[in-house]
Protein backbone atom coordinates (compact mmCIF):
# COMPACT_ATOMS: atom_id res chain seq x y z
CA UNK A 1 0.00 0.00 0.00
CA UNK A 2 2.75 2.28 0.68
CA UNK A 3 4.18 1.71 -2.94
CA UNK A 4 0.70 2.66 -3.92
CA UNK A 5 0.31 5.86 -1.98
CA UNK A 6 3.46 6.97 -3.13
CA UNK A 7 2.87 6.36 -6.71
CA UNK A 8 -0.50 8.05 -6.41
CA UNK A 9 1.26 11.05 -5.05
CA UNK A 10 3.55 11.68 -7.93
CA UNK A 11 0.38 11.46 -9.97
CA UNK A 12 -1.11 13.90 -8.17
CA UNK A 13 1.65 16.07 -9.00
CA UNK A 14 1.66 15.85 -12.02
CA UNK A 15 -1.57 16.76 -12.37
CA UNK A 16 -2.90 13.44 -13.75
CA UNK A 17 -6.65 12.20 -13.67
CA UNK A 18 -8.11 11.36 -10.47
CA UNK A 19 -7.61 8.36 -8.78
CA UNK A 20 -11.36 7.29 -9.35
CA UNK A 21 -10.36 8.33 -13.42
CA UNK A 22 -7.59 6.25 -13.34
CA UNK A 23 -9.28 3.35 -11.79
CA UNK A 24 -11.92 3.43 -14.22
CA UNK A 25 -9.52 3.57 -17.10
CA UNK A 26 -7.24 0.21 -15.78
CA UNK A 27 -10.77 -1.32 -15.59
CA UNK A 28 -11.25 -0.35 -19.32
CA UNK A 29 -7.63 -1.27 -20.61
CA UNK A 30 -6.60 -4.16 -22.57
CA UNK A 31 -5.06 -7.08 -20.48
CA UNK A 32 -1.38 -6.37 -21.18
CA UNK A 33 -1.48 -2.74 -19.44
CA UNK A 34 -3.66 -4.14 -16.41
CA UNK A 35 -0.73 -7.01 -16.18
CA UNK A 36 1.98 -4.52 -16.16
CA UNK A 37 0.30 -2.31 -13.10
CA UNK A 38 -0.96 -5.29 -11.27
CA UNK A 39 1.11 -6.09 -8.13
CA UNK A 40 3.92 -9.01 -8.00
CA UNK A 41 2.29 -12.58 -7.27
CA UNK A 42 4.76 -13.74 -4.67
CA UNK A 43 5.21 -17.53 -3.15
CA UNK A 44 3.64 -15.88 0.43
CA UNK A 45 1.05 -14.41 1.24
CA UNK A 46 3.06 -12.26 3.77
CA UNK A 47 5.01 -10.98 1.60
CA UNK A 48 5.38 -8.30 -0.67
CA UNK A 49 7.99 -7.64 -3.37
CA UNK A 50 8.70 -3.95 -5.23
CA UNK A 51 9.69 -3.84 -9.05
CA UNK A 52 12.60 -2.32 -10.01
CA UNK A 53 10.50 0.39 -11.39
CA UNK A 54 8.48 0.66 -8.43
CA UNK A 55 11.46 0.95 -5.80
CA UNK A 56 12.94 4.03 -8.78
CA UNK A 57 9.67 5.52 -8.41
CA UNK A 58 9.39 5.67 -4.22
CA UNK A 59 12.86 7.17 -4.17
CA UNK A 60 12.45 9.86 -6.71
CA UNK A 61 9.31 11.03 -4.66
CA UNK A 62 11.38 10.76 -1.32
CA UNK A 63 13.97 13.09 -3.52
CA UNK A 64 11.54 15.00 -3.93
CA UNK A 65 9.98 15.46 -0.75
CA UNK A 66 13.38 16.46 0.57
CA UNK A 67 14.16 19.22 -2.04
CA UNK A 68 10.87 20.77 -0.93
CA UNK A 69 11.87 20.17 3.05
CA UNK A 70 15.79 20.75 2.76
CA UNK A 71 16.02 17.77 4.58
CA UNK A 72 19.89 16.57 4.74
CA UNK A 73 20.34 13.11 3.51
CA UNK A 74 23.48 10.63 3.42
CA UNK A 75 25.06 8.88 1.17
CA UNK A 76 28.61 7.70 0.08
CA UNK A 77 30.62 9.18 -1.96
CA UNK A 78 31.64 6.68 -4.95
CA UNK A 79 33.13 8.66 -7.41
CA UNK A 80 35.09 12.05 -9.17
CA UNK A 81 34.44 13.01 -12.44
CA UNK A 82 36.22 16.18 -14.65
CA UNK A 83 33.89 17.82 -17.32
CA UNK A 84 34.68 18.81 -20.79
CA UNK A 85 34.94 22.21 -19.47
CA UNK A 86 37.34 21.39 -16.76
CA UNK A 87 35.46 21.32 -13.75
CA UNK A 88 35.02 18.72 -11.39
CA UNK A 89 31.72 16.97 -10.08
CA UNK A 90 31.66 14.24 -7.18
CA UNK A 91 29.36 11.57 -7.96
CA UNK A 92 27.07 9.89 -4.55
CA UNK A 93 25.10 7.09 -4.60
CA UNK A 94 22.20 7.26 -2.10
CA UNK A 95 20.70 4.48 -2.24
CA UNK A 96 20.10 3.09 -6.13
CA UNK A 97 19.93 6.76 -7.03
CA UNK A 98 23.13 8.77 -8.65
CA UNK A 99 23.61 12.36 -7.00
CA UNK A 100 25.75 15.35 -8.41
CA UNK A 101 27.32 17.60 -6.13
CA UNK A 102 29.78 20.17 -7.86
CA UNK A 103 33.17 20.34 -6.18
CA UNK A 104 32.58 23.94 -5.32
CA UNK A 105 29.46 22.48 -3.20
CA UNK A 106 32.02 20.05 -1.34
CA UNK A 107 33.06 22.42 1.20
CA UNK A 108 36.78 21.44 0.54
CA UNK A 109 38.79 24.77 2.31
CA UNK A 110 42.22 25.41 1.48
CA UNK A 111 44.35 28.44 2.35
CA UNK A 112 44.10 30.91 -0.51
CA UNK A 113 47.34 32.65 -0.73
CA UNK A 114 50.02 33.98 -2.95
CA UNK A 115 52.10 30.52 -2.80
CA UNK A 116 48.86 28.51 -3.92
CA UNK A 117 47.14 29.88 -6.86
CA UNK A 118 43.99 28.68 -8.13
CA UNK A 119 45.15 26.24 -10.83
CA UNK A 120 46.98 24.48 -7.19
CA UNK A 121 43.82 24.58 -5.11
CA UNK A 122 41.86 22.65 -7.67
CA UNK A 123 44.54 20.59 -8.21
CA UNK A 124 44.40 19.99 -4.05
CA UNK A 125 40.84 19.67 -3.99
CA UNK A 126 40.76 17.11 -6.38
CA UNK A 127 43.30 15.29 -4.52
CA UNK A 128 41.50 15.69 -1.09
CA UNK A 129 38.43 14.78 -2.54
CA UNK A 130 40.41 11.59 -4.45
CA UNK A 131 41.23 10.66 -0.22
CA UNK A 132 37.46 10.54 0.41
CA UNK A 133 36.42 8.07 -2.15
CA UNK A 134 34.28 6.10 -0.43
CA UNK A 135 33.12 8.17 2.59
CA UNK A 136 29.63 8.66 3.95
CA UNK A 137 28.75 12.61 3.59
CA UNK A 138 25.53 13.95 4.08
CA UNK A 139 23.89 16.42 1.34
CA UNK A 140 20.69 18.59 0.31
CA UNK A 141 19.38 18.53 -2.46
CA UNK A 142 19.11 21.72 -4.70
CA UNK A 143 17.57 20.83 -7.95
CA UNK A 144 15.81 18.07 -9.86
CA UNK A 145 15.18 17.15 -13.24
CA UNK A 146 12.25 14.84 -13.92
CA UNK A 147 12.68 14.33 -17.22
CA UNK A 148 16.27 12.77 -17.07
CA UNK A 149 15.94 12.19 -13.25
CA UNK A 150 19.12 13.67 -12.40
CA UNK A 151 19.49 15.70 -9.26
CA UNK A 152 22.22 18.42 -8.24
CA UNK A 153 23.05 18.43 -4.38
CA UNK A 154 25.15 20.12 -1.85
CA UNK A 155 27.24 19.23 0.79
CA UNK A 156 28.20 22.48 1.89
CA UNK A 157 24.80 23.54 2.53
CA UNK A 158 24.03 20.03 4.59
CA UNK A 159 27.60 20.88 7.12
CA UNK A 160 26.54 24.47 7.82
CA UNK A 161 22.89 23.45 8.50
CA UNK A 162 24.38 20.47 10.95
CA UNK A 163 26.93 22.97 12.90
CA UNK A 164 24.08 25.55 13.50
CA UNK A 165 22.19 22.23 15.15
CA UNK A 166 24.84 21.20 17.31
CA UNK A 167 27.68 24.07 17.87
CA UNK A 168 25.48 27.29 17.88
CA UNK A 169 23.27 27.70 21.33
CA UNK A 170 20.02 25.95 21.55
CA UNK A 171 16.48 26.95 23.13
CA UNK A 172 18.41 26.04 26.89
CA UNK A 173 21.35 29.15 25.92
CA UNK A 174 23.62 25.50 25.45
CA UNK A 175 25.54 23.86 22.09
CA UNK A 176 24.78 20.17 22.20
CA UNK A 177 28.40 19.75 21.46
CA UNK A 178 30.81 21.22 23.67
CA UNK A 179 34.49 20.33 25.14
CA UNK A 180 34.33 17.03 27.18
CA UNK A 181 31.48 15.65 25.42
CA UNK A 182 32.13 11.94 23.31
CA UNK A 183 30.39 11.80 20.07
CA UNK A 184 30.38 9.88 16.76
CA UNK A 185 32.81 11.18 13.97
CA UNK A 186 32.55 9.71 10.28
CA UNK A 187 36.59 8.52 8.74
CA UNK A 188 36.66 10.41 5.66
CA UNK A 189 39.97 10.43 5.60
CA UNK A 190 43.05 8.10 6.20
CA UNK A 191 46.84 8.58 5.42
CA UNK A 192 50.30 7.29 7.07
CA UNK A 193 50.15 9.66 9.90
CA UNK A 194 46.69 11.61 10.29
CA UNK A 195 43.10 10.81 10.38
CA UNK A 196 40.58 13.34 9.06
CA UNK A 197 36.89 12.78 10.60
CA UNK A 198 33.50 14.70 10.07
CA UNK A 199 32.11 15.76 13.48
CA UNK A 200 28.38 16.86 12.71
CA UNK A 201 29.55 19.32 9.83
CA UNK A 202 32.79 20.18 10.60
CA UNK A 203 35.63 18.73 9.54
CA UNK A 204 39.15 17.61 11.81
CA UNK A 205 42.33 16.11 11.53
CA UNK A 206 43.67 14.27 14.32
CA UNK A 207 47.05 13.02 14.58
CA UNK A 208 48.34 9.29 15.39
CA UNK A 209 49.36 10.46 18.63
CA UNK A 210 45.96 11.04 19.62
CA UNK A 211 44.47 7.83 17.95
CA UNK A 212 45.77 5.46 20.30
CA UNK A 213 47.51 4.70 23.35
CA UNK A 214 49.73 2.28 21.21
CA UNK A 215 52.18 4.01 18.88
CA UNK A 216 50.70 3.54 15.41
CA UNK A 217 53.30 3.14 12.51
CA UNK A 218 50.89 3.33 10.26
CA UNK A 219 47.09 4.44 10.92
CA UNK A 220 45.85 3.46 7.55
CA UNK A 221 46.09 -0.01 8.80
CA UNK A 222 43.67 0.70 11.94
CA UNK A 223 41.14 3.02 10.76
CA UNK A 224 39.42 2.96 7.08
CA UNK A 225 37.22 5.12 5.29
CA UNK A 226 33.82 4.76 5.44
CA UNK A 227 33.84 3.88 9.40
CA UNK A 228 32.64 5.45 12.41
CA UNK A 229 34.89 6.14 15.21
CA UNK A 230 34.02 7.65 18.95
CA UNK A 231 36.02 10.89 19.62
CA UNK A 232 36.37 13.72 22.52
CA UNK A 233 35.69 17.05 21.44
CA UNK A 234 39.04 19.11 23.05
CA UNK A 235 38.30 22.18 21.89
CA UNK A 236 35.24 24.20 19.86
CA UNK A 237 36.42 27.62 18.37
CA UNK A 238 34.23 29.93 16.41
CA UNK A 239 31.28 31.80 16.95
CA UNK A 240 29.07 31.15 13.72
CA UNK A 241 28.70 28.31 11.94
CA UNK A 242 31.13 29.65 8.74
CA UNK A 243 34.26 29.63 11.20
CA UNK A 244 33.66 26.75 13.72
CA UNK A 245 36.67 24.57 14.11
CA UNK A 246 37.23 21.66 16.62
CA UNK A 247 40.00 19.85 17.80
CA UNK A 248 39.18 16.13 18.92
CA UNK A 249 41.09 13.09 20.09
CA UNK A 250 40.34 9.08 20.12
CA UNK A 251 42.62 7.54 22.66
CA UNK A 252 40.91 9.41 25.53
CA UNK A 253 37.47 7.17 24.44
CA UNK A 254 39.63 4.02 25.39
CA UNK A 255 41.03 2.50 28.19
CA UNK A 256 44.59 2.86 29.12
CA UNK A 257 46.52 -0.36 29.91
CA UNK A 258 50.07 1.17 29.52
CA UNK A 259 50.62 1.68 33.40
CA UNK A 260 49.78 -1.45 34.53
CA UNK A 261 51.32 -3.67 31.69
CA UNK A 262 54.26 -1.60 32.27
CA UNK A 263 54.52 -2.51 36.34
CA UNK A 264 54.95 -6.13 34.64
CA UNK A 265 58.23 -5.69 32.87
CA UNK A 266 61.49 -6.20 34.75
CA UNK A 267 64.76 -4.45 34.32
CA UNK A 268 66.73 -6.89 31.55
CA UNK A 269 63.77 -8.60 30.69
CA UNK A 270 63.61 -9.43 27.29
CA UNK A 271 60.51 -9.35 24.88
CA UNK A 272 59.01 -9.14 21.51
CA UNK A 273 57.60 -6.46 20.19
CA UNK A 274 56.95 -4.70 16.42
CA UNK A 275 58.78 -1.94 15.31
CA UNK A 276 56.36 0.80 14.04
CA UNK A 277 58.38 3.76 13.29
CA UNK A 278 62.45 5.12 12.63
CA UNK A 279 62.93 8.56 13.35
CA UNK A 280 66.58 10.35 13.58
CA UNK A 281 67.82 6.82 14.37
CA UNK A 282 65.69 6.09 17.64
CA UNK A 283 63.42 2.85 16.88
CA UNK A 284 60.31 2.99 18.24
CA UNK A 285 58.50 -0.62 18.97
CA UNK A 286 55.10 -1.61 20.44
CA UNK A 287 55.52 -4.88 22.71
CA UNK A 288 53.90 -7.82 22.38
CA UNK A 289 52.63 -7.13 26.19
CA UNK A 290 51.40 -4.13 25.59
CA UNK A 291 54.00 -0.96 26.11
CA UNK A 292 55.55 1.21 24.20
CA UNK A 293 59.36 1.04 24.01
CA UNK A 294 62.30 3.12 22.41
CA UNK A 295 65.58 1.76 21.26
CA UNK A 296 68.68 3.46 20.63
CA UNK A 297 70.81 0.86 19.43
CA UNK A 298 70.57 -2.63 17.96
CA UNK A 299 73.03 -5.45 18.23
CA UNK A 300 71.85 -7.47 14.93
CA UNK A 301 74.21 -6.91 11.80
CA UNK A 302 71.20 -5.57 9.76
CA UNK A 303 69.54 -2.35 10.04
CA UNK A 304 65.82 -2.66 11.80
CA UNK A 305 62.97 -1.29 9.54
CA UNK A 306 59.47 -0.67 10.09
CA UNK A 307 57.53 -3.71 10.89
CA UNK A 308 59.99 -5.86 11.85
CA UNK A 309 59.49 -8.04 14.51
CA UNK A 310 61.98 -7.65 17.21
CA UNK A 311 63.44 -9.00 20.31
CA UNK A 312 64.03 -6.08 22.98
CA UNK A 313 65.57 -5.52 26.31
CA UNK A 314 64.54 -3.23 28.50
CA UNK A 315 67.56 -1.28 30.44
CA UNK A 316 65.13 1.36 32.02
CA UNK A 317 61.19 2.49 33.04
CA UNK A 318 60.30 5.54 32.22
CA UNK A 319 57.38 5.86 34.65
CA UNK A 320 56.46 9.15 33.82
CA UNK A 321 56.43 8.52 29.86
CA UNK A 322 54.92 5.00 30.82
CA UNK A 323 57.18 3.40 27.80
CA UNK A 324 60.34 1.39 28.45
CA UNK A 325 63.64 2.04 27.10
CA UNK A 326 66.40 -0.83 26.20
CA UNK A 327 68.03 -1.86 23.00
CA UNK A 328 67.26 -4.38 20.16
CA UNK A 329 68.84 -8.24 20.55
CA UNK A 330 67.79 -8.92 17.47
CA UNK A 331 65.38 -8.94 14.29
CA UNK A 332 63.22 -11.88 14.81
CA UNK A 333 62.25 -11.34 11.05
CA UNK A 334 61.71 -8.54 8.88
CA UNK A 335 58.57 -6.71 8.12
CA UNK A 336 58.70 -8.05 4.31
CA UNK A 337 57.21 -11.36 5.46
Amino acid sequence: MATENNTLSLITESSAPSTTALLTDDSQSPASERMDSAPILTLSTDTTIESPQSREDTLWHELQHAYRTRKILTGHLSGMEQLEGGGTITVVYYQEMRIIIPLSEMMINLADDQKHDYGEMILRQRKILGNMLGAEIDFIVKGLDKATRSVVASRKEAMLKKRSAFYLPDASGQPRIYPGRVVQARIIAVSEKVLRVEIFGVECPIPARDLSWDWLGDVSEHFHVGETVLTRIQEVNGESQDNISVKADVKSTLPNTAVANLAKCKIQGKYAGIVTDIHKGTVFIRLHIGVNAVAHSCYDSRQPGRRDEVSFVITKIDQERNMAVGLISRIIRQGNY
